[in-house]
């Protein structure tokens, strides 16, 4: 069963209505979205438009299923951005799905994450209230933390129904520089130094895969005049451990980012997943992957995203084991929350506090 409302105040009466609802925007990311029998999915999909933007302000007020698409294209007519990278644009993701699921791609290694950024949200809570957090300015102290706490809440707490962004201004160039190293040890050490050097990176990704050993991408963004003297600098420090460098400038720099965001290189229709980790945990679990196994290490080695091509079980073991916790944006699975359970205490009581009829799934 789904119903689509086409207000606010239509989503409060579905939640009032409905015993179960699981909320649905953009549907790009499938396993967060899709309603399990028993539970009658919740279209947004109607719930679309900005409401304000002041570029002098650097904000914006839109409503929750509003394409991100839409918005950087508002955005960039003002040479501004979202810096920290929201994922799967090119498939539809929208406002509220960012918060929800909490999707920041490689620029959350020099702005910070999608917390960083949200500085207002409306929302519609478990029994059909419609609650407001934060504020449309970016300081906006007043209150209890509610943007924040929508933040990879997975529309479980709340049906989020209109959000309020703070943006900055677009560098006016970018290049990247892949730096290649014979075995991943030898990647790792030099991502260590870069993660305590005093270079100003806009992103800092590990590769691992087939077509190198092991390679490093690092991001850079200002004045095209002195980004070429900032990449030999870089060159030059990583020399003592890299055995090739390859630079990228130009629209190639800028669809290699895309593709970045898009999880281009996950092959399709199998289990991907997202697992905040620190650099020092990666060998570990690279121990645990299986071969045929897919996987980027983003935001400077914080960040692992695997394609598993195992059951669901499995990934949930091997998480365990490691102490680490997973979720999943694509492939089938019932639960997308995998591994070590984190924050359940504080989870619970806030869920009892805003959906006590636990009717969001």
């Amino acid at each position: 069963m789904s119903v689509q409302p086409q207000t606010p105040a239509e989503v409060q009466e579905a939640v009032r209505e409905h015993e179960r609802l699981r909320p649905r925007g953009g549907g790009s990311k499938p396993c967060l979205s899709a309603a399990p029998e028993g539970v009658t999915a919740l279209d947004l999909s109607a719930l679309t438009g900005v409401r304000e933007y002041e570029p002098g302000e650097f904000v914006f007020t839109a409503l929750a299923a509003t394409p991100v698409a839409e918005v950087e294209r508002m955005l960039a007519a003002h040479g501004q951005v979202m810096p920290f990278d929201p994922l799967w644009v090119e498939r539809g993701a929208t406002l509220g799905g960012v918060i929800a699921a909490n999707t920041a791609g490689p620029g959350r290694y020099h702005y910070g994450g999608v917390r960083d950024f949200v500085i207002g949200v409306r929302f519609v809570d478990g029994q059909g209230n419609l609650v407001r957090g934060g504020g449309k300015v970016v300081k906006n102290a007043a209150g209890f933390d509610f943007p924040k706490l929508m933040v990879g809440s997975l529309g479980r707490l709340g049906i989020l129904v209109e959000c309020s962004f703070k943006v900055f201004p677009a560098p006016p160039a970018f290049a990247s520089l892949q730096a290649v190293f014979a075995d991943l040890g030898a990647a790792l050490k030099a991502l260590g130094w870069l993660t305590a050097s005093q270079f100003d990176l806009e992103a800092l990704d590990l590769e691992v895969g087939e077509a190198v050993t092991s390679a490093l991408w690092l991001r850079i963004g200002g004045p095209a005049d002195v980004l070429p003297q900032r990449l030999d600098r870089m060159r030059e420090f990583l020399g003592r451990e890299a055995v090739g460098f390859r630079t990228l400038d130009g629209e190639e720099e800028a669809a290699y980012w895309r593709r970045q965001r898009e999880m281009a290189w996950a092959p399709v229709g199998l289990p991907l997943l997202k697992v905040p980790l620190t650099p020092d945990r990666i060998l570990a679990l690279e121990a645990r992957l299986p071969v045929a196994a897919h996987r980027r290490y983003s935001v400077g080695g914080n960040v692992a995203w695997v394609v598993w091509p195992s059951s669901g079980e499995t990934i949930d073991a091997e998480l365990k084991a490691l102490g680490l916790a997973g979720m999943q944006f694509h492939g089938a699975s019932a639960e997308p929350l995998l591994g070590a359970a984190t924050g359940a205490v504080f989870y619970q009581r806030v869920k009892t506090a805003l959906d006590p009829m636990n009717r969001l799934a």
